[in-house]
C-alpha cells in the first residue's frame, strides 16, 4: 500500500531534531530581547524625552507666536511649502530652545519699563513739597523697575506647561514609559532576533536563494531605516506646524495627550518605513513575471493613483499634508524600482554563427 511521503524524509535532521534546533534559536532570541528590553527600561526617561522632541519644539514654535502677534492666522499649506526651500524663523522657533538657563530666583523676577516723567509727575502730584516738578528732559528717558514674587515664579511655570504634552490620568506617564521601553527594547534586539530566525531558515536554503537575502536585505534595511528617519526628522515637525497652525487659527488651545502621540510618534516612522519597502516589493514582482519594466513605464498614471491611494491608508490622520509627505518621496522611489528592474534584467544571449 502507498504511503505518503513525510516532509522530512529528504532532510538530514529528523523532525523532533528540527523542533530542537528551533527552540534553541527562540530561546537566545528572547534572552537578546529580554536584555534589551531591561537596558531601555534604564533608559526609558530619556526615550519618552526624544520621542517628545518633535512636539515639544512644535508647541513652543506655536505658542511663542501666539504670544508675540496678536491677529494669528495660523500655518497655510504654502506657508509649510514654502519652509522646506526657505531658511526657518530663528526669532520665533529657535529663541524659546536656544535661551540660557534661567534660575528659579530669576523667575520671580519681571522687569517693568516705565516712562521717567510720568512717574516723575505723578510723585510730584502726590507730594508736591517733597518732590519737584519733572523736567522736560526726562520725556525722552524710561527707567527700569525690577520686581520679584512667588507669583510671577508660577504664572512663568504654568505658561512653561502649555508646551508640554499632558496626561489625563495618574497612571498615564507610567504606562507610557513602560511601552516606550518595551518598544525601544523591541527595536534595538530585533537585529539579532532576525538573526536567529535566519539561522534557522537559511538550513534549508539553496545557495543562489541565500545570495539573494545577502544582497536584499541589507537593502531593505537601509530603506526602511530612511523612511523612519525621514518620518522623524522631516515630516512629523511640518505636519505638526501644519495641524498647530489651524488650532491658532480658529484660536483653540493645544493640548497633546501623551499617550496619543507616543502611539503617533510610532505608528507613523513605521508606516513610512515599510513604505519605503516600494523598490524591493517591485523588484519582487518583476522577478516573478507578474510585471514587467515596460509596465511599470507604461501604467505610470495608474501607479500614481495607486500610490495615492496607499498614502492615504497608511498615515494615521486625515490631513492633506502627511500624505503628500508620503507620497512625494514614494513617487522617487518607484522610479528607483524601475531602474533596479532594469539592470537586474538578465541579459539576452548572443548566438554565435557557426
Amino acid at each position: 500500500m502507498a504511503t505518503e511521503k513525510d516532509l522530512f524524509d529528504d532532510s538530514t535532521m529528523t523532525f523532533g531534531e528540527h523542533l530542537e534546533v528551533l527552540r534553541t534559536h527562540l530561546i537566545r532570541a528572547l534572552l537578546g530581547l529580554s536584555i534589551c528590553v531591561i537596558l531601555a527600561l534604564m533608559y526609558g526617561e530619556n526615550l519618552v524625552r526624544l520621542i517628545r522632541q518633535p512636539v515639544d519644539a512644535a508647541l513652543r514654535r506655536a505658542n511663542f507666536v501666539a504670544k508675540v502677534e496678536d491677529n494669528v492666522k495660523g500655518v497655510t499649506f504654502w506657508d509649510s511649502i514654502k519652509g522646506w526651500f526657505l531658511p526657518p524663523d530663528t526669532s520665533a522657533s529657535l529663541l524659546p530652545e536656544n535661551a540660557p538657563l534661567v534660575t528659579p530666583e530669576a523667575r520671580r523676577t519681571i522687569s517693568l519699563q516705565l516712562p521717567a516723567y510720568e512717574l516723575a509727575d505723578q510723585l510730584h502730584e502726590a507730594a508736591p513739597d517733597s518732590y519737584p516738578a519733572p523736567p522736560e528732559v526726562l520725556k525722552e528717558r524710561m527707567l527700569t523697575l525690577h520686581a520679584q514674587s512667588d507669583a510671577f515664579l508660577q504664572f512663568r511655570t504654568e505658561m512653561d506647561k502649555m508646551s508640554r504634552p499632558v496626561t489625563l490620568n495618574v497612571q498615564e506617564a507610567f504606562v507610557t514609559y513602560m511601552k516606550v521601553s518595551f518598544v525601544a527594547g523591541l527595536i534595538a534586539a530585533s537585529p539579532w532576533v532576525l538573526y536567529q530566525l535566519w539561522l534557522f531558515i537559511a538550513a534549508g536554503l539553496y545557495p543562489h536563494e541565500r545570495k539573494y537575502i545577502y544582497t536584499y536585505l541589507p537593502m531593505s534595511i537601509v530603506l526602511f531605516l530612511g523612511g523612519v528617519g525621514f518620518c522623524f526628522y522631516a515630516v512629523l515637525p511640518t505636519v505638526l506646524d501644519f495641524l498647530l497652525g489651524y488650532n491658532a487659527r480658529i484660536e483653540l488651545t493645544a493640548q497633546i495627550r501623551i499617550s496619543e502621540w507616543i502611539s503617533f510618534a510610532i505608528m507613523l516612522p513605521l508606516m513610512f518605513g515599510l513604505s519605503f519597502q516600494l523598490p524591493l516589493i517591485m523588484l519582487f514582482l518583476a522577478k516573478i513575471n507578474i510585471f514587467t519594466v515596460e509596465q511599470y513605464l507604461g501604467q505610470w498614471r495608474i501607479a500614481v493613483m495607486a500610490i495615492a491611494i496607499i498614502s492615504m491608508l497608511l498615515t494615521p490622520t486625515p490631513d492633506p499634508m502627511t500624505m503628500i509627505m508620503m507620497m512625494v518621496p514614494l513617487l522617487l522611489l518607484y522610479a528607483l524600482g524601475v531602474l533596479l528592474c532594469h539592470w537586474s534584467k538578465p541579459k539576452p544571449t548572443v548566438e554565435v554563427a557557426t
